[in-house]
């Protein structure tokens, strides 16, 4: 039987504070992310889909931090799937609006400072960790 693979993007949001934006969906903490739209460029996605999910107007994107999978079931096709997440960082000032998605399940979104950010992560998802841990990798300096 062949998983269907859906295509995501999202971002590492930081601010100039050099805060993290997560957000709190079904009692995980997560970050914004979605789903490709058809003739949609993925780095188009990612800035999408952080608009859409956090409410913020105003997203720089920034460089290409990596790829994550995880199987999950898909409540449109009614089965399971494997969403492949490519993951940016981004820049937004921390004086814009936030506004959670409810429609996307969003409940809370905050900033995070770099210190609160494995507290966090003691309730989330491992491929969250993990492409945060890529992203400290790649930039020594947050």
């Amino acid at each position: 039987m062949n998983i269907p693979i859906i295509i995501a993007a999202g971002g590492l949001v930081w601010n100039e504070r050099n805060e993290l934006l997560m957000i709190y969906r079904q009692d995980k903490w997560d970050l914004p992310k979605g789903k490709l739209d058809e003739g949609e460029s993925i780095e188009t996605c990612a800035i999408r889909e952080v608009r859409e999910e956090t409410g913020l107007k105003e997203v720089i994107l920034g460089e290409f931090i990596g790829v994550t999978k995880h199987e999950y079931l898909d409540r449109f096709i009614g089965a399971q799937a494997i969403k492949e997440s490519h993951w940016y960082a981004m820049r937004a000032n921390s004086n814009q609006l936030l506004n959670p998605q409810l429609e996307e399940n969003i409940t809370e979104i905050k900033w995070v400072k770099v210190e609160e950010i494995p507290n966090l992560l003691t309730n989330s998802y491992l491929n969250i960790e993990a492409i945060i841990r890529e992203y400290f990798k790649k930039n020594k300096q947050v």
